[in-house]
């Protein structure tokens, strides 16, 4: 029988290595997931650039990208280069598959920026299935979609699973489903987890991510904010659920706990992490799934047109929107906009105060 292998997300930093050295050392890392694009113009330390290789070799590495921007309604230079960087690294490392996230950043400063949801709209449908297009024409292995914690109103919650399975259905795509951001949606719009998991299209989920958070308080002194920080333990409402999610994923193949690397500075934390690590193995070996056999992926043949499709009006107003939430526009402000591809009526105002909190961590300018 079938079993999803487990492993983490990769981090640089010298507590995270620390505290996974047990995993390392007892085999316990079957598959290991990395952020190809976070050491951008950075050399990978030797140590590591042997561990990635190590799994690569046996066939155990997955990458995870950040910055591409798949929902960016102007196609830039960045992009071109983020593609053709993509095309050497997977030229020099033998992934199995690249995943992206949903969302834009369409910021300078990228590299500090965080993305932003988009609604589902026939233009941003269009833009999203051309920049996954692009992505997919540059490699020859499977690309995947991971849904975000991130929304301004339960509208966009109800619809994600319904835009993501749209946007793969041209590339034989598939999707993370990420159960803590699931999580931080249910708690922000009190909606139950297995009801938005239930939108889902969960045949098209090949690997899972499981983390935990961090709380912020209410600005108007209602419900804490879920915020998908990644820095404490695995809440065991997602843990609650897990398996019975599993058992709906039939092409399910891993499953990929994170963990930022900076958070791991005690022995508490580390201890933490390990004992999450091993619940959720013992939670995927007792588990009885009736998995789907792997079946070979098949690359669609696309004809891509030379130019990339843009939208100048979607393009200034993701500018437009971002603008405001970094310069802290009062709330009723940015609900009264006239955009069209925004409903910024219908947004929620602690979810407006806890982007313009997000985005002014990051300083994407």
């Amino acid at each position: 029988m079938r079993k999803p292998m487990l492993g983490v997300s990769m981090m640089a930093e010298a507590d995270f290595v620390s505290a996974i050295l047990p995993l390392l050392q007892n085999n316990s890392i079957e598959v290991m997931e990395w952020s190809f694009d976070t050491l951008y113009h950075t050399h990978e330390p030797e140590w590591l650039r042997d561990l990635l290789n190590f799994y690569a070799e046996n066939s155990r590495l997955i990458g995870h990208g950040v910055y591409y921007s798949l929902f960016d309604a102007r196609w830039t230079e960045r992009q071109e280069e983020w593609l053709k960087q993509l095309k050497e690294e997977v030229s020099l490392r033998k992934y199995n598959h690249i995943t992206e996230h949903f969302g834009f950043m369409n910021t300078e400063n990228f590299h500090q920026g965080v993305p932003l949801p988009v609604s589902l709209h026939s233009k941003t449908l269009q833009i999203g299935k051309d920049r996954l297009y692009r992505l997919q024409e540059t490699v020859n292995i499977p690309v995947g979609i991971e849904n975000l914690a991130f929304s301004f109103s339960i509208e966009d919650v109800k619809e994600q699973g319904t835009f993501l399975d749209q946007l793969t259905e041209d590339t034989n795509g598939f999707l993370i489903l990420d159960l803590h951001n699931i999580y931080c949606q249910s708690c922000n719009f009190e909606a139950g987890m297995e009801e938005i998991i239930d939108l889902y299209p969960l045949d098209k989920v090949k690997e899972i991510h499981l983390s935990g958070g961090s709380w912020q308080e209410s600005v108007y002194g209602k419900k804490q904010v879920r915020r998908d920080t990644h820095d404490d333990i695995i809440p065991e409402e997602i843990l609650s659920v897990f398996p019975s999610v599993m058992a709906q994923c039939p092409n399910l193949e891993y499953i990929i706990i994170e963990r930022l690397g900076h958070t791991l500075k005690t022995e508490e934390e580390r201890n933490n992490f390990l004992e999450d690590f091993n619940k959720v193995r013992t939670i995927i070996e007792t588990s009885d799934l009736k998995l789907k056999e792997k079946s070979n992926w098949c690359k669609k043949e696309m004809k891509l047109p030379e130019k990339p499709l843009e939208d100048l009006l979607l393009y200034e107003e993701q500018s437009k929107l971002t603008r405001l939430l970094y310069d802290n526009a009062e709330v009723e402000t940015v609900k009264d906009q006239d955009f069209h591809y925004f409903k910024t009526e219908n947004w929620d105002s602690e979810m407006i105060l806890t982007a313009q909190n997000i985005i002014k961590k990051w300083n994407p300018y």
